[in-house]
């Protein structure tokens, strides 16, 4: 497997060693205390105390390796200066085919909110804008629920 770059911004970067530290410095020996008392409850065959503390140990720590991971190849991105074309990092006003306007920061997969305005650089629409430069004009396919692709038509009006 291809360790590919994890894009995040310094503030992303900062929220994930947050939460890494949480989940390894609170969270696991909180865990770790819960399992202990599951276990001094006696049979651990029907202990459903024990069976949550195990399940929620694992997830925990499946996390804490994600995060290790992510946070391993991180690649902070740069905000976008004066830059003619969009790339990560970049935020970028585009307009619809019905006139409607809407703005987008284009960042790393791990950070993308996109009912916050924050689209992912892997998304269809990221994809699309990447390298474009202003007054483009970009369609790219978007697939919907139905099993079915929408085509959406647009124009960069600005990128900074």
């Amino acid at each position: 497997m291809i360790d590919k770059p994890v894009y995040l911004t310094r503030e992303g970067k900062e929220k994930l060693e947050e939460e890494l530290k949480r989940r390894i410095e609170i969270e696991r020996p909180a865990i770790a205390e819960r399992i202990k008392q599951a276990k001094d409850l006696g049979d651990l065959s029907e202990n459903s105390e024990y069976d949550a503390a195990k399940n929620e140990q694992a997830f925990n720590e499946g996390r804490i390796r994600e995060l290790q991971y992510m946070l391993n190849h991180a690649q902070i991105i740069e905000e976008s200066n004066g830059s003619k074309v969009v790339r990560i990092g970049s935020t970028v006003t585009v307009r619809y085919e019905d006139g409607e306007e809407a703005t987008y920061t284009i960042v790393g997969s791990s950070e993308a909110k996109p009912s916050e305005g924050r689209i992912s650089n892997e998304s269809p629409m990221g994809k699309a804008l990447l390298g474009r430069g202003l007054k483009a004009k970009i369609e790219y396919t978007v697939p919907t629920r139905d099993g079915k692709n929408h085509t959406e038509k647009l124009t960069i009006v600005k990128i900074k």
